[in-house]
C-alpha cells in the first residue's frame, strides 16, 4: 500500500487502546472528497511491528504520512466532480474498480476482533472504502436474509445479526485483476466455520468463526448480491446506468461507486 500513488496516512496505535475511530471516519469521508487513488488510509499496532518501535508506549494519536508523486495525474484522471442530479447538487465519486459489501457479525465484534479482521483485510489487498459501525434493526435483517426465509435457522441467524452491533465495509481491490467479489468469497472461506478450518484453514471464518450462524464475516454471494445489498444497507449509494452493462453472456450488474452522501 505504501506504493501506491498520492498520500497514505498510517495510523500508529496501541494495542490497549485502538485506532483513533474520530480520525478514521474523517479520513474516509476525505477519500470520497478528494479521490479514491488519490488518498490511502492503513492501520499499523506498533506492538506488532518492529519498525514502529519508536512509537510503542505513547497516549496521543501517531500518524505517519506517505506520499508519492504521479507525474502522470491531470484534470481527466480527477475521480471527484461536482454537478447537478435530477436538479439537486451532489458531490459525486464514481470509481472504476468494483465494490463489494463485507460485514463483521456481532459476535467478532464482540470478542474484540474487529480491528484485526479490519488489518487482515487490507493485508489481503483489500481497500475499504467505507466503515460503519451499526446495530441491525430485525425489520432490516429479515429484509437482508430474505432469501433465507425458509430454512430452518433463518431467525436464530436474523436475532443474532440483530443481537448488538457490526461493522459494514464497502470493500474493492488495490491490486490484481481478480473480481472484488470472488476474492473476498475466498478470503473469508466456507460459510460454516468448522468447515473452514478443514479446507481452508488460513481463512477469516476459520481463525474468527465458532460455530453457525456465529461465522464471524459476511460477504455478498455475486455481484447482484453486492448490488442489492449495498442498496439495502447504503441507500446513498448510487450506481450509474453505463456501469450496469456487460458484455453478452456475463452478469449485467458490476457495483461501481457512486457515492452522494455517506453521513
Amino acid at each position: 500500500m505504501l506504493s501506491s500513488k498520492g498520500l497514505t496516512v498510517v495510523d500508529v496505535y496501541q494495542g490497549w487502546c485502538g485506532p483513533c475511530k474520530p480520525v478514521v471516519s474523517l479520513f474516509q469521508k476525505m477519500r470520497i472528497e478528494v479521490g479514491l487513488d488519490l488518498l490511502h488510509f492503513a492501520l499499523a499496532e506498533a506492538d506488532r511491528l518492529d519498525v514502529l518501535e519508536k512509537y510503542r508506549g505513547k497516549c496521543e494519536p501517531t500518524f505517519l504520512f506517505y506520499a508519492i508523486k504521479d507525474e502522470a495525474l491531470s484534470d481527466e484522471d480527477e475521480c471527484v466532480s461536482h454537478g447537478k442530479n435530477n436538479g439537486e447538487d451532489e458531490d459525486m465519486v464514481s470509481s472504476e474498480r468494483t465494490c463489494t459489501l463485507a460485514i463483521i457479525k456481532p459476535d467478532a465484534v464482540a470478542h474484540g476482533k474487529t480491528n484485526e479482521i479490519i488489518m487482515k483485510i487490507q493485508e489481503a489487498g483489500f481497500e475499504i472504502l467505507t466503515n460503519e459501525e451499526r446495530t441491525m434493526t430485525e425489520a432490516e435483517m429479515r429484509l437482508f436474509y430474505q432469501h433465507r426465509a425458509g430454512e430452518e435457522a433463518f431467525e436464530k441467524l436474523v436475532h443474532h445479526m440483530c443481537s448488538g452491533p457490526s461493522h459494514l465495509l464497502i470493500l474493492t481491490r488495490t491490486e490484481g485483476f481478480e473480481d472484488v467479489v470472488t476474492r473476498w468469497r475466498t478470503v473469508m472461506g466456507p460459510c460454516d466455520p468448522n468447515v473452514a478450518r478443514r479446507e481452508q484453514p488460513e481463512s477469516l471464518r476459520a481463525q474468527y468463526g465458532t460455530e453457525m450462524p456465529f461465522n464471524a464475516i459476511h460477504g455478498s454471494r455475486d455481484r447482484e448480491d453486492a448490488d442489492r445489498e449495498l442498496a439495502l444497507l447504503f441507500p446513498s449509494l448510487k450506481f450509474s446506468d453505463k456501469d450496469t452493462e456487460a458484455p453478452q453472456g456475463e452478469s449485467s450488474t458490476q457495483p461501481r461507486l457512486k457515492i452522494t452522501d455517506l453521513d
